[in-house]
């Protein structure tokens, strides 16, 4: 019988998009993924489409309370909206875990996890975090949106590329582009906020 509790995965259970809309706004949630280790189902950034989020752990055989930890990698809405679906998991973010009212902080890993580990990446917001996810011999970073794309640019992913692209909504341009060096010489694989799973060139 297969043995839960060695199963490491990351799957992506919605593939972030962010759109313009009206003179002003946005449409727009964040790339869910569903990380696995240990028996434990750690779902990272909820985002705000409901039915994409059901549709997608439905796919993957789980229900809200099916769900160990939230990790956000960042606190903004179009993020973490839907946490509150979660009401039997921890939520851990760059510094703090909450539960049931309490608030402690942790020592940059996933409580329970052999080796997932929480990275300060700082530049979109203070402080955002991304996951670092070893598989075997292949490293995944969960980045949030230290990379994001809207949905009418072309999303190009060479390094040049990648280090020099504008973010119109980063508090610190130069803070952002250290975290994307920092994420780079990581990854082999790199979850955006908004956007496809990339390889690492």
């Amino acid at each position: 019988m297969l043995d839960k509790r060695r199963i490491k995965s990351v799957t992506v259970l919605v593939e972030g998009y962010a759109k313009e809309w009206g003179s002003s706004g946005w449409e727009a949630t964040s790339t869910v993924t569903l990380v696995q280790d240990n028996g434990l189902n750690i779902i990272c950034d909820p985002g705000t489409n409901i039915n994409a989020l059901e549709a997608g752990l439905k796919e993957c055989g789980l229900k809200y309370s099916d769900i160990d930890w939230v990790f956000l990698t960042h606190w903004h809405p179009v993020t973490c909206l839907n946490v509150a679906l979660f009401n039997k998991a921890k939520v851990i973010d760059s510094r703090s875990i909450y539960w049931g009212g309490r608030q402690d902080l942790h020592d940059g890993k996933i409580p329970g996890t052999d080796d997932f580990y929480i990275r300060l990446t700082p530049g979109h917001c203070a402080d955002h975090a991304s996951l670092i996810v070893p598989l075997d011999d292949t490293v995944y970073v969960v980045a949030g949106d230290v990379f994001w794309w809207a949905a009418d640019e072309d999303q190009i992913t060479d390094r040049k590329s990648l280090l020099e692209k504008k973010d119109s909504l980063a508090i610190d341009q130069k803070a952002l582009r250290k975290s994307r060096e920092s994420i780079l010489g990581t990854a082999d694989f790199i979850i955006p906020g908004h956007g496809k799973t990339f390889k690492v060139e």
